[in-house]
C-alpha cells in the first residue's frame, strides 16, 4: 500500500480511539454524579468490612491445600 494511505488510516483509528476515551470519560463522571452519596462519617472504601477472623469459604475447606 501507498505510505499516505497507510498514515491515513493509522490517523483516524487514533483518532477513533481518543473519540472512545472521551466518551468513556463523560460516563464515568456522569456515572460519579448519579453515584448515591453513602452514610455521613463512613469511608467507602472501607463500608461493610467486619475486623477480625473471616468466615471460612465451604468450598475452600473441601478442597485439598
Amino acid at each position: 500500500m501507498n505510505p499516505s494511505v497507510n498514515k491515513r488510516q493509522k490517523e483516524r483509528a487514533r483518532a477513533e480511539r481518543q473519540k472512545e476515551k472521551a466518551q468513556d470519560k463523560v460516563r464515568r463522571r456522569e456515572e460519579k454524579a448519579n453515584k448515591p452519596a453513602g452514610p455521613p462519617g463512613e469511608d467507602p472504601d472501607i463500608a461493610g468490612i467486619v475486623p477480625g477472623p473471616q468466615p471460612v469459604e465451604e468450598d475452600a475447606a473441601d478442597s485439598p491445600s
